[in-house]
């Protein structure tokens, strides 16, 4: 397919997290199952380095244009220099590190563990651990837009955080939907965020508490399909706003990824079914490329192996075009 490449050199194990370079369109991360986190140019299709870990990395992500980081099924939390291909420790939690983001704003680095905790980082320092803030649940996913950091976690639970000011959450929040939060990600514009459970339906949420923008919100059905008369309905695995038009993107273990306009409440685009499972997605900084990480992600264990896509690993990186563009309202 011209609109899409498949990337030569994919993981031998299921993808975690795929992830493009702040600053460079073409770069792009992918860390997996098979404890390695692997870097991209996605426009020559070329794997320009590979970090080998002790165990599965399960979250990945740019610092700047030449240092990524790693969050690890064995706690630590690492600093890869893409130039050198050196791998340093940063610290470690005391379980394993489920997610990572990097706010901007202030050049801190935020990992998020198992065991309850985020914890700040600031790489170049000679004690890299800034602070450790205890919260009352595992932690699934985080993202964060401007100062903004929102935490899923547990038990259904959310905490939004002004990263300036860590004494206490900004807001806590309950999941508006009934099911295990499975997919977060910020608006590119501030203003809120949507989340994806393991029950095929999607919300939308926004950060300002006044009731007439709390109205705004809402969940809807996705990646559901009927066959036979039988209702299937998959979790939604990740979520990505587009950096230019603040409509999104979402894929699910039924192997579907759709655009979305959430303003007019419209689905845009889906796009032809991937062999298997997408267990993430994201967009790069101009918006003109969307890539793809396709494998199983164990919904159905040891016996989803056997299904048909059961034993596909690959990562694809699409070009967008007008199909993420918001349609007007009317």
């Amino acid at each position: 397919m011209a609109d899409q490449v498949e990337l030569s050199s994919p993981p031998f194990d299921s993808v975690s997290q795929v992830r493009f370079s702040p600053t460079n369109p073409d770069h792009l991360l992918v860390s997996a199952w098979d404890t390695t986190v692997r870097f991209y140019d996605v426009a020559t299709n070329e794997q320009k380095a590979k970090f080998d870990h002790r165990a599965a990395v399960l979250s990945c992500l740019f610092g700047d244009s030449t240092h990524a980081y790693s969050g690890c099924l064995d706690t630590g939390v690492r600093e890869l220099d893409l130039t050198t291909e050196r791998v340093t420790s940063l610290g470690q939690h005391s379980n394993s590190v489920s997610a990572l983001s990097y706010a901007r704003e202030i050049n801190t680095l935020i990992s998020g563990s198992w065991d309850q905790s985020l914890r700040f980082w600031d790489p170049r320092a000679p004690k890299a651990e800034v602070s450790n803030h205890t919260l009352p649940e595992r932690v699934y996913h985080m993202d964060v837009v401007n100062n903004t950091l929102v935490v899923s976690m547990a038990s259904r639970l959310f905490h939004i955080y002004d990263v300036r000011r860590m004494s206490e959450p900004a807001q806590t929040r309950e999941s508006s939907l009934k099911f295990m939060t499975r997919s977060l990600a910020c608006m590119a514009d501030g203003q809120g965020y949507a989340i994806g459970s393991v029950e095929g339906r999607i919300g939308v949420e926004y950060f300002d508490p006044s009731p007439e923008i709390q109205d705004k919100k809402y969940a809807f059905k996705c990646h559901r399909q009927n066959i036979e008369d039988v209702d299937h309905v998959w979790p939604v695995n990740a979520l990505a706003f587009h950096p230019v038009h603040n409509t999104f993107a979402s894929a699910g273990s039924d192997g579907t990824v759709s655009i979305w306009d959430h303003k007019v409440k419209k689905r845009l685009r889906q796009y032809p079914k991937y062999a298997s499972a997408i267990p993430s997605i994201a967009f790069n900084c101009d918006g003109t490329r969307l890539a793809v990480g396709v494998s199983y992600t164990w919904d159905e264990g040891e016996e989803g192996l056997k299904k048909e896509g059961g034993t596909v690993r690959s990562v694809w990186v699409r070009k967008v075009g007008d199909e993420v563009k918001p349609r007007a309202a009317g």
